[in-house]
């Protein structure tokens, strides 16, 4: 292998090498005849003219596309743009490999090309003797995989072959890099993610030529599928973004984020919603919920069934949410501090709204995150009363255990960031195309397979609906996020940081705290959001949730999922607290509820100001806003 030559590449051109000598496997052993006519007979002459058809649609979609790019190319070279399309965003993975070992991927390109040798005589000579092959039971099959689950995949000997030498070889792929010597932790994780990805990227349920079940499709529907196939691909190609859902589905306000409140509160940076009590007496201290930054705020308030803010308003809770703004070029200079501000304001606000000395308060992911700092702040301004509890749903403090994310975060990576925000601002579809890398075989293959390959129509699915309604960041506070929390771990170190002049140490947080986190999230990793009972100084309650970063969270008591733990709050780490914690059914939601009246249980009626919009009560407009409407 050149010195030179990039490692991603070479690690692609053995593994397409690898599927070249698949296909011209499947070519030899059916005498020249295409792969088609394993699964299919032979195009009948009154079928010529649908095929001509489907080629037509198919040249003219693409045809279209091109000249919508070029349009699209000169319009962006007018205005002096220079943002990369991020339906180009897998470049963003060739820098993570900058500096992987050589040799890896030549002795796997050796292995599979003996593998191959094999697998290619042992099928040539079943094509020459001409008889037929026992297909195994499945349950004996040496490897398992659910995207090979169809029948189609075992029902003809080259395609059980060729899928069980693939996910061995990926297997070895995997083994490779965990068996390499001279390598530090942080870099084995790397090239194990990396390794990962590029094995799902060249699954041959990817592609047509390999996959059975898409060929039957294809046969089937005379090439139909692959035009609806098309212009999905052309539509997600032109809007820069995998599509996931059903884009029609959906409408805010109505079906989704549609709990009844107001905005009674705004800034460039966020509204702050609240809702309207559906009882008749209200806990007497407001909840101040925090949603992630990094996304819409309707994730807890889905299709009414799913809402975590109408089953806490109908808990008899006066629930307001803050609705980040998704940024544009006006907020190029937005920082750490001015989240922190906002969040002590948004306290502010509603303490004195509804004539409280105190409120509540949820962080959720990143939003929690910041809401330990801002405690932390609010604890060296001696004003640490203003907030009764707070409750984190799988937000992190401590990051040297982060998971998966950090894998995006080392020098090149950062680098190439930096240069996707020329204007102040990084588009929220590079975010979502990374946190789809983070599950690449659920986000973006398996959409590749159904939606372009075999061209089904989109689910409606609302948690999905939500995952594809990005959110733009500010680039200078992103960038700072990354590199002093998720890289330098700044935020546990008394005084290494600080926002709006005030230096945080979390060890002066004294603030009793709900502490949630998901077994199975791969973005806050249990562990990881453990750890902030090791730095905060007031009683912790900490809960285990079944599931992962979304599910984890969004459980609602009706829907009778998952389970969760509770245990020894004092347990010197997560596996300790494992050992001795006790398993319960369903939703941890009725229980965070207890642990929040255990702090106040105190109630007024629901009047007055509890009533948004009410006589002499000023507001802006109804929830859910402009802001979250805004792209």
């Amino acid at each position: 292998m050149a010195q030179d030559k990039d490692p991603l590449a070479a690690a692609g051109e053995s593994l397409k090498g690898y599927f070249d000598m698949q296909a011209e496997s499947l070519r030899e052993m059916m005498g020249g005849k295409p792969p088609e006519s394993l699964i299919a007979p032979g195009i009948e002459p009154g079928e010529l003219a649908e095929w001509a058809a489907t080629a037509a649609q198919l040249q003219q979609l693409w045809v279209d596309f091109a000249t919508h790019q070029a349009a699209a190319a000169a319009e962006k070279s007018a205005s002096g743009s220079n943002l990369l399309d991020p339906a180009q965003w897998l470049v963003m993975s060739q820098a993570m490999l900058g500096q992987m070992p050589k040799g890896m991927f030549e002795a796997s390109a050796r292995l599979a090309q003996d593998q191959m040798q094999l697998w290619s005589g042992v099928m040539q000579s079943f094509a020459a003797g001409g008889k037929a092959v026992e297909t195994p039971d499945p349950a004996a099959l040496p490897k398992s995989d659910r995207r090979f689950a169809d029948p189609a995949w075992r029902e003809h000997p080259a395609f059980l072959l060729l899928h069980q030498t693939y996910l061995m070889l990926a297997d070895y792929f995997r083994t490779s890099v965990k068996g390499m010597d001279g390598l530090d932790k942080v870099k084995r994780q790397q090239l194990e993610f990396a390794v990962t990805a590029l094995a799902e990227a060249m699954s041959p349920d990817n592609f047509i030529a390999l996959n059975p079940v898409v060929m039957k499709r294809t046969m089937e529907t005379r090439g139909a599928n692959l035009v609806r196939g098309m212009q999905h691909l052309v539509n997600d190609l032109k809007r820069g973004q995998l599509t996931h859902t059903d884009p029609n589905a959906f409408r805010l306000g109505e079906n989704l984020a549609a709990s009844p409140g107001k905005v009674v509160h705004e800034t460039l940076l966020y509204q702050l919603i609240q809702y309207a009590p559906s009882t008749d007496t209200v806990l007497e201290v407001p909840l101040v919920i925090f949603p992630p930054w990094i996304n819409r705020f309707y994730i807890l308030d889905l299709t009414p069934k799913k809402s975590f803010i109408k089953w806490a308003v109908d808990q008899g809770i006066s629930v307001f949410v803050v609705s980040w703004k998704s940024a544009d070029e006006t907020m190029g200079e937005i920082v750490w501090d001015d989240y922190i501000r906002a969040q002590i304001e948004a306290i502010d606000h509603v303490a004195k709204r509804l004539d409280v000395p105190a409120v509540h308060n949820i962080g959720y992911c990143v939003a929690g995150t910041t809401l330990a700092a801002t405690l932390a702040v609010l604890a060296r301004r001696g004003e640490a009363d203003k907030v009764r509890s707070a409750t984190f749903f799988t937000a992190q403090v401590d990051f040297e255990r982060a998971g998966d994310l950090k894998h995006f975060i080392d020098e090149g990576q950062l680098e190439m960031i930096g240069q996707l925000s020329p204007q102040g601002y990084l588009d929220g579809r590079y975010l979502a195309a990374t946190f789809n890398a983070l599950r690449g075989r659920d986000l973006i293959w398996n959409y590749v397979v159904n939606n372009y390959l075999l061209g089904e129509d989109y689910p409606a699915f609302d948690l999905l609906h939500w995952n594809g309604d990005v959110t733009n960041l500010p680039s200078k506070w992103h960038n700072a996020y990354l590199r002093d929390l998720y890289r330098d771990n700044k935020l546990v170190v008394p005084d290494a940081l600080a926002a709006d002049g005030t230096p945080i140490d979390l060890t002066r947080v004294a603030t009793p705290s709900f502490v949630q986190a998901g077994r199975e999230d791969h973005i806050a990793p249990a562990e990881s959001v453990w750890r902030i009972t090791r730095h905060f100084a007031g009683p912790i309650e900490f809960l285990l949730a079944g599931s992962g970063h979304i599910a984890g969270v969004v459980n609602p008591p009706s829907a009778g999922k998952y389970q969760y733990w509770v245990g020894d709050n004092a347990a010197p780490s997560l596996k300790d607290f494992l050992a001795g914690a006790s398993e319960h059914p369903g939703s941890w939601w009725p229980h965070w509820l207890e642990w929040l009246h255990r702090q106040s249980d105190a109630r007024v009626p629901a009047t007055g100001k509890r009533v948004p919009g009410s006589t002499g009560d000023k507001v802006i407009e109804d929830a859910p806003g402009r802001y979250v409407k805004t792209r």
